[in-house]
């Protein structure tokens, strides 16, 4: 097993001419980029040394999960696509972190990110799935557009995201609903984002929201307790040949109606036809 270590830094040829008149500690407190791409490494050791690192390279090895990183509170770009990766854990102390590329790894679920405040671009495209298995965005939850809108208010600076080759990209209006959830997005699946466009999207999906409620306001209401009522409440008048008999007005009188006095409606007059 190949694992990354202190001495794997230290044996390194790239690094090997950088360490020259310094002791490995103080080497290593000074890096701030570790380049390990494509070294077969399955495995990360114990580089808590390495304090001050910003950038860490490891993409193309064999690592099957994220973890040993909580000490690199400095970390902003961290590139772990297209290696083994299952679970998104472990990255809760990356507090300065604005990059992060896990595609092409074998993760069904996207969580462990709610506290990178920092995150500016999420990369997850092209996961590795068994056949008829989805990115989930939560395991108590399935494959959800929604959900994946909602998520958006825990990276406030994103502003590049990557999901092609997943499922939710199939999901109608995906790029539209996206583009409206997360205003500072700039970047979606490789496509920039035109504000023209975006200010189109929000605008309409606001006057969709408004015809919502309008008609909601309009076809909702108390169930009165008289067709004469429901009648006055709808703004409609009975319909053509639409009878009623002597029973239902004698039943109902519109002085002592609650419903009458707030309509306002007369003693007097024909509504309708009234059988005889």
């Amino acid at each position: 097993m190949v694992r990354l270590t202190v001495d794997l830094i230290a044996k390194s040829r790239h690094h090997f001419k950088k360490k020259r008149g310094l002791s490995l500690p103080d080497y290593l407190k000074t890096l701030t980029h570790l380049h390990f791409f494509s070294k077969n490494i399955e495995d990360i050791g114990d580089l808590s040394m390495c304090r001050n690192l910003t950038v860490l390279y490891l993409y193309d090895n064999q690592l099957t999960h994220i973890h040993n990183l909580g000490f690199a509170s400095n970390l902003t770009h961290l590139y772990m696509q297209n290696n083994n990766i299952t679970h998104i854990d472990n990255l809760s102390n990356l507090q300065n972190l604005s990059k992060l590329y896990l595609g092409g790894n074998r993760i069904a679920v996207v969580e462990g990110l709610e506290k990178l405040c920092e995150l500016k671009e999420l990369h997850l495209e092209n996961q590795r799935l068994a056949p008829g298995e989805k990115l989930l965005l939560d395991p108590r939850t399935l494959l959800s557009l929604a959900e994946l809108e909602d998520v958006f208010s825990h990276w406030p600076q994103l502003l590049q995201m990557d999901l092609i080759g997943n499922p939710v990209c199939k999901k109608p209006k995906y790029r539209d609903r996206l583009i409206t959830a997360c205003k500072t997005l700039l970047v979606l699946d490789g496509r920039e984002i035109n504000e023209l466009t975006r200010q189109f999207l929000i605008n309409w999906k606001a006057s969709k929201e408004a015809k919502k409620k309008k008609n909601r306001h309009l076809t909702t209401g108390p169930i009165s307790p008289h067709p004469y009522i429901n009648d006055f409440y709808m703004g409609q008048a009975p319909l053509p040949g639409h009878t009623y008999s002597h029973a239902d007005v004698q039943k109902w009188n519109p002085q002592q109606s609650l419903w009458a006095q707030k309509l306002k409606i007369p003693l007097c007059g024909r509504l309708g036809h009234v059988d005889a």
